[in-house]
């Protein structure tokens, strides 16, 4: 393999051992780029919309949740704990389980709202 250039051309001529020449194409390296840069945006669009837009619609939608919350509705925490609201403040609750006994949660371990249980069958 052998290399020549010329100087009238700014091309590379290249000369194979059984006789053939090749020359780079100009506009291959330039759609090349186009067609990465392309690829990169895309994926970015991919990751945008199934995984960062819908965690934030979740983050806004639980943080609606507790802004709403009052005294007197039953909740769930993180820790699987139900209760229910006895005091609001500013960046937790005070809540009161079933056997009585209060406890004092921050607001961000408040995962939701107990569902209603349907009356028991007897």
């Amino acid at each position: 393999m052998a290399s020549v250039s010329g100087c009238a051309t700014a091309a590379t001529v290249t000369v194979w051992a059984n006789g053939s020449t090749t020359t780079p194409a100009a506009g291959s390296s330039a759609s090349s780029y186009i067609i990465l840069l392309v690829f990169i945006v895309v994926i970015f669009g991919f990751m945008y919309f199934f995984t960062i837009r819908p965690q934030r619609k979740k983050q806004q939608d639980t943080l609606k949740m507790l802004q709403a919350l009052q005294k007197g509705e039953k909740i769930i925490t993180n820790a699987g704990i139900y209760g229910t609201i006895d005091t609001v403040y500013e960046d937790s609750f005070l809540i009161k389980t079933d056997s009585g006994s209060t406890m004092r949660v921050a607001k961000w371990a408040v995962v939701g709202k107990q569902q209603e249980e349907p009356a028991a069958h007897s």
